[in-house]
């Protein structure tokens, strides 16, 4: 199996202040990524992830204030900076960066990850996303979110887009003849001259090949329409579902669209978003998952869903049904994802106070419900079950640790060596690139 580790929130919603979590460095300290991709590394994990969003949440009482005091979601950096120069200081573990189709352009999107792809040796893989939140399309300058369809055919056609870009220059076009003084061939070299719904681009790509010639791509859509775009172009999916049954069916789903789409179900692996915590005993995971109980303040957790959602819920009425609410945020075009947890919690009809909803907050922003907390044996165990349930294609994406860098080193030092006795997990890498790591084909 596969095993990728998310550092996008590893300093987010108070994880900071855990017990267990670096002293006397604070982020965005270059030194504190280098020790985890290292450790990461030693491990023989396939990348680390950087999810991004470029709002300060500000949907809770239309203020950004909860989220700059209590770190919702702030602060975050654009991490490609940060990946050239952790490329330099590891060899083999591959790096996943996040730009949103919905307001980037794809030439400077394609360009910068070639570029990225060269200094990293070939290690690049891109997390293609659509984005729904309130805060980031307005620095953007967009009033309001784009339509949920027209966020998926943007990103469709950004991508098509970009693979136009990464094949407009053959992977033998440079010869740099010192004789001659030829640089490159010229007929091997095309423009695409793109006109699209969304996008005019000329082309071609004045850059040379990446070792890749295009990153991996990840998307990571659960809707119906989101599963549809990812079977489309995705190399990777990272899957949201955490109940095996919504697994299940999301593979299966994804597997009958990848044959639609003409492509192999064999060939595209899913990665799961995990939380867990690996303990030396039982007892000593759970005692810290419960930790997570006093880690935020009601408002921090409503401002962190509320930004999620795109509902304002200091605007709450006094009673309401889980089912009412859904429909307010479904007509925003925000992302109804988050209510599933809350809705198999208290079911969509069952009449709930604002202080009952306040309550469950807490477990959705600390991700409470979904933490796998056990002995190695008891989380190898469980990751065993669900790998084989899915199809054994994929692994798993190690979700922003709670406490960084503990959780990490235990992943490395605990759950990694159990996996390797077991079978289920390399010993060392194979390959140079990170479609070699992850078995995805070469760009065609």
């Amino acid at each position: 199996m596969s095993l990728a580790l998310d550092l996008s929130f590893s300093h987010h919603q108070g994880r900071w202040r855990l017990p267990g979590s670096w002293a006397g460095r604070d982020f965005p300290d270059l030194r504190m990524y280098r020790e985890l991709l290292l450790a990461a590394e030693r491990g023989c994990l396939d990348m680390v992830f950087f999810g991004d969003g470029t709002g300060i949440p500000s949907t809770y009482g239309a203020s950004i204030d909860p989220a700059v005091e209590w770190g919702i979601g702030f602060p975050r950096q654009d991490m490609s900076p940060f990946i050239a120069a952790l490329a330099q200081e590891t060899q083999h573990i591959g790096f996943g960066l996040t730009y949103s189709s919905t307001f980037m352009h794809p030439f400077y999107v394609s360009r910068l990850l070639n570029s990225l792809d060269i200094v990293t040796a070939g290690r690049m893989a891109f997390n293609v996303v659509t984005s729904s939140r309130g805060a980031d399309a307005a620095n953007y300058g967009f009033e309001e979110l784009m339509d949920h369809d027209a966020r998926y055919r943007r990103m469709e056609e950004f991508v098509e887009v970009c693979q136009e870009l990464w094949r407009s220059v053959d992977r033998d076009a440079f010869v740099w003849d010192r004789e001659t003084g030829m640089v490159a061939e010229p007929g091997s070299i095309r423009a695409i001259d793109h006109k699209g719904e969304f996008f005019t681009v000329a082309g071609p790509l004045n850059s040379v090949p990446s070792p890749q010639q295009a990153p991996v791509l990840i998307q990571a859509g659960g809707s119906p329409r989101g599963i549809r775009a990812s079977a489309g172009f995705a190399d990777v999916v990272f899957g949201g579902a955490f109940a095996e049954a919504d697994r299940v069916r999301h593979r299966t789903l994804l597997d009958e669209e990848l044959l639609a789409a003409g492509r192999d179900p064999a060939r595209v692996g899913i990665l799961w978003d995990l939380h867990l915590i690996v303990g030396d005993t039982p007892g000593d995971a759970r005692r810290r998952k419960e930790q997570l109980a006093d880690l935020l303040p009601p408002e921090a957790s409503a401002a962190q869903f509320a930004h999620n959602t795109g509902y304002d819920f200091a605007q709450l009425p006094a009673r309401f049904t889980l089912a009412e609410l859904q429909a307010e945020v479904i007509a925003k075009q925000a992302s109804p994802m988050g209510f599933r947890d809350l809705v198999n919690e208290h079911g969509a009809d069952t009449e709930l106070s604002r202080e009952e909803f306040f309550d469950s907050l807490w477990k959705v922003a600390t991700g409470y419900e979904h933490t796998v907390a056990g002995s190695a044996a008891e989380v190898a165990d469980y990751l065993e079950e669900s790998y084989e349930s899915t199809g054994s294609r994929g692994g798993f994406m190690i979700a922003h640790p709670q406490v960084t860098p503990r959780d990490l080193i235990d992943v490395v030092g605990l759950l990694v060596p159990e996996l390797q006795r077991r079978g289920r997990f390399r010993t060392r890498y194979d390959g140079t690139t990170l479609r070699d790591t992850l078995g995805v084909p070469a760009f065609a």
